[in-house]
This record gives C-alpha cells, structure tokens and sequence, in this order.
C-alpha cells in the first residue's frame, strides 16, 4: 500500500551556544537519517525514552520545524518546513496534532466554541462552521452548549477532548499525538483511547502516536517505531515488536517502562 507519509534521511542538528569567541562550533544531533512510511489508515506509535528524538521527528513531519537534512512528502507531496505559514495551509488541512498538556495548548481567553473553530477559520474552510463545531463536541463526548464555556472550567480529561475536537474538526486524514495522554489518570486515559479507536474505524484516520506507555500502542497501534538517540533501531508490526523484540534496547524498554495491565483497560 502507498505510503500517506513517507520520510527519507530526515535528520536535525542544533548549534551547542559556544562559551567563548574562540570556541569551534559544535552541534547536538537530535534526529539522524531517520527513514519513515505512515500507510493510509494505519496506526504507528512512535516509542523510546525522553530525549530520544520522538518529538523532534513529529515535529519535522508536521512542518513544525526545518530538517537539518533529508526529506518528507504528504500523498507524494513535498513537505518543507521553511515555506511561509500560508504555504502550508494545504498541508495544515490535512494533518492535525494533539499535544501533550491539554491545558497549556488552550488559550485560556477564548472560549471553547472559539479554540474547537479556529482552524475552520485559519483555514478558510467554508460552511456552517458553529455546526460543525457542535457535531463535533458531540463526537467527543461533550455537549454542544460547552461551546460557551471557557478551558478553566473543565476537566484535565475534558480538556484533552476539546484538544482533540479541534485537531478533527477540519476533517484532517492524518491525527497525531504527541504523548497526548501522559498527563491524564488511567480511567480517563482508556476514554480517550477508545474514542480514538472509534474516531479512526468511523473516519478512516491515520494515527501516528508517541508515547511513553507500551499500553496506549498496545491498544492503539498496528505498527510500531522503536527509537533511540535520534535513531530508529526498530519497527514492525506492533505485536511481533512487543512480544519478539529483535534489538537489546526494545527488550529494556519494554521492561522498564509502566504498562496499563489487564484490570486497568
């Protein structure tokens, strides 16, 4: 099958400050010669231990940052981060992301109806657009007159779902989640999950998901990325990878990182 998202080479290096003027210039790599193929209506989670270059992959695949090499394309499409906001619009109306902390991705003077909307607005996307926004309060599981409310009057749990609504209201073909349920309690955590299983088999969505719970992309996944130090040292279907690791650092990961057990789902 085609590959929706496919990335070649990418790699990111950073300039380390220099201490002195005479000091030679060094560089920290946070991503290097990382290759990538995302299917249409697949779902990869991304997994390694902080600083591992999970985050900075997903970033160079939204166009949220510039690789220092390497390529990505969209549906065979270049993607390339130093292109101006509206050049990118083709491609913000494609994809859409969750974050991390759901609180702190919610401007807290807007209100709930303004935050779900804004992309249908940024994007110029036409039509009803409060219906929209009401539809899709209810595909997440909150009524329709919260669009009044403000983020401070929720819920963690609820929060991340008006995260969520906005990341689909513009109907994107690929969602991505940047440990976008790490901040929440294990009841709500097992919510969300279930919503985005039924969100992906209703909608046909692409999911890339990074997490630090072996749980999430045991749930969620059907393939999985193992990374380390910038590189991917591991892929495959998620249950081959998860039960017959092929490298010595999957095997450790997997033995040390918290799992939602059986009781917990």
């Amino acid at each position: 099958m085609t590959a929706l998202l496919r990335a070649r080479g990418l790699t990111r290096r950073y300039h380390v400050p220099k201490t002195s003027p005479f000091e030679r210039q060094t560089f920290t790599t946070a991503l290097d010669d990382a290759d990538l193929d995302v299917r249409q209506g697949s779902s990869v989670g991304i997994i390694g231990e902080s600083g591992s270059g999970k985050s900075t992959l997903v970033r160079l695949l939204l166009a949220l940052d510039t690789p220092t090499s390497g390529t990505v394309e969209f549906d065979g499409r270049p993607v390339d981060g130093r292109e101006r906001a509206r050049s990118l619009h083709w491609l913000r109306r494609e994809t859409g992301i969750v974050f991390q902390d759901p609180y702190a991705s919610l401007d807290p003077r807007m209100s709930v109806g303004r935050i779900i909307g804004e992309p249908l607005w940024a994007l110029g996307i036409d039509g009803d657009r409060r219906a929209r926004v009401r539809e899709v309060l209810g595909d997440v599981g909150l009524e329709s007159d919260m669009a009044e409310r403000f983020p401070h009057e929720f819920s963690g749990g609820q929060r991340q779902r008006i995260a969520l609504a906005r990341a689909i209201v513009h109907r994107p073909r690929l969602l991505v989640g940047d440990e976008p349920l790490s901040a929440l309690d294990v009841t709500v955590r097992a919510q969300i999950l279930a919503l985005l299983a039924d969100l992906r088999a209703r909608d046909g969505l692409t999911l890339v998901m990074v997490s630090h719970d072996i749980g999430v992309v045991q749930n969620l996944c059907d393939e999985v990325v193992v990374m380390k130090d910038g590189r991917i040292v591991e892929e495959g279907p998620t249950e081959k990878v998860l039960l017959q690791p092929q490298v010595s650092y999957t095997r450790r990961l997997l033995a040390s990182i918290p799992t939602i057990g059986p009781d917990e789902r």
